[in-house]
């Protein structure tokens, strides 16, 4: 066990105890031991001075792709972990499209195995909703729950038939876990490699509109409604699809939903010059939508900001737009992300901020953490919501550089990353 680690005069913001104020905390035997005024450290405790940061509960994303079983060339659980924890992250929520998919208790194990002996954010795995992802026969959830699983995703691919929705629902209840979809209908996007708008067709792109998402999304929202089930909503990207998890929290349907620093920032002119570090799924939008998404956050439709960290190696990213696979990397620019665009101008005060990425995904995924209160798990993310920095994706931790932050000036930088009151990152200078 480490040593108790003291963190003085640190601004402590921790909305799910009200907490917004300058104090100290005290990280014992992996447990929060004191919080709050001015703490005796016990002797041998390491003191670091915090005055002008932010002390906060770790931050978690329930959103990755850690590529590990399978394409280790461009990730491995623990290089993603490590990514993670360099971004402000203690936990988490690694995707099971991998090669094998992560179907059952053993691809299960092995990742949560993997992401302890990393040693940097914890692991937590998904599993697969169907065998395969081929949307056809349910995985067995409770072997997967009882190996660690925390929630059920086909991520990457929508399940179509609604039957197997339905039952997924049904008996994901018997655990206690979200069914989280991805949401899109393939017949509508099928061959469609950006937003579905002029840009599009002034760059000769087949487009995919935002119908392909809200469908799917009214689908799952009706069958959560005849259920009863818990449906998490991936990577919203529309003003549609916000408005129809307004409706649905309106009708008192157990539905979550999430939203990708990516499209609270980026628009669909990032895609200008076919650049394929702005390719990704769903695709980037209209300031419309942009303007909606920031709104869903702020007012609480939108429950979770995520990453939907996706590495791909160089080599296929450099391809034509339309032949690019989707996805970028985002565990190490998340934060300064959300901080410049959500924070600077207001959109977000920091205690929503804290709460989108720490307390709620605590509280909708059932982790551990999300709080600084007495007794919870040592898990604190220190971060200066001040200081500005140019991403530089040659320094990132994680195996992937596709990034279209590369070069750009943010403001808000994790300094301190803790796990279990152990200190898993620390900025350099």
């Amino acid at each position: 066990m480490s040593a108790p680690l003291l963190l003085k005069g640190g601004r402590l913001v921790d909305p799910s105890q009200g907490m917004d104020a300058v104090g100290d905390l005290l990280l014992v035997d992996g447990k929060v031991s004191a919080v709050g005024g001015t703490i005796a450290g016990p002797e041998g405790a390491r003191t670091i001075d915090c005055a002008g940061l932010v002390v906060a509960p770790g931050m978690i994303d329930v959103h990755v792709h850690l590529r590990e079983p399978g394409r280790e060339d461009v990730e491995t659980v623990a290089s993603g972990a490590h990514a993670a924890a360099a971004g402000g992250f203690s936990a988490v929520c690694a995707m099971p499209n991998t090669k094998p998919v992560t179907d059952n208790q053993a691809t299960v194990g092995f990742v949560k195995r993997q992401g302890e002996a990393a040693g940097f954010a914890r692991v937590y795995p998904y599993g697969a909703i169907s065998v395969g992802q081929q949307g056809e026969m349910l995985a067995e959830f409770g072997e997967m729950v009882g190996a660690g699983a925390v929630a059920v995703s086909d991520d990457g691919k929508p399940v179509e038939n609604s039957h197997l929705m339905r039952t997924a629902l049904e008996y994901a209840q018997t655990f206690g876990i979200p069914v989280v979809e991805h949401c899109e209908v393939m017949a509508l996007a099928h061959g469609g490699s950006m937003h579905e708008g002029l840009i599009s067709a002034k760059l000769g792109l087949k487009g995919i509109p935002g119908e392909a998402e809200e469908i799917d999304v009214i689908r799952c929202i009706l069958l959560a409604k005849l259920t009863g089930g818990h449906i998490h909503l991936c990577h919203l990207s529309t003003k549609g699809s916000v408005d129809l998890v307004r409706w649905g929290k309106d009708q008192g349907v157990n539905v979550t939903a999430e939203v990708c620093s990516h499209h609270i920032s980026l628009t669909e002119a990032a895609v200008e010059g076919y650049n394929t570090n702005a390719k990704m799924n769903p695709p980037l939008r209209t300031p419309q939508d942009v303007a909606a998404l920031q709104q869903g956050l702020k007012d609480g439709t939108i429950d979770l900001l995520v990453t939907d960290h996706a590495p791909h190696h160089y080599d296929e990213k450099e391809r034509e737009f339309a032949d690019a696979p989707n996805g970028i990397v985002g565990l190490e620019t998340a934060l300064g992300v959300n901080v410049t665009w959500l924070l600077e101008p207001g959109i977000l005060t920091l205690g929503q901020l804290v709460d989108r990425m720490a307390c709620r995904p605590a509280k909708v995924f059932h982790l551990p953490g999300g709080t600084l209160a007495k007794g919870s798990i040592a898990d604190v993310t220190v971060f200066d919501a001040t200081r500005e920095w140019t991403v530089d994706p040659a320094r990132f931790k994680s195996k992937g550089r596709n990034t279209p932050y590369g070069g750009r000036t943010l403001k808000g930088r994790a300094i301190r990353t803790i796990v279990g009151g152990r200190i898993v990152h620390e900025l350099d200078g």
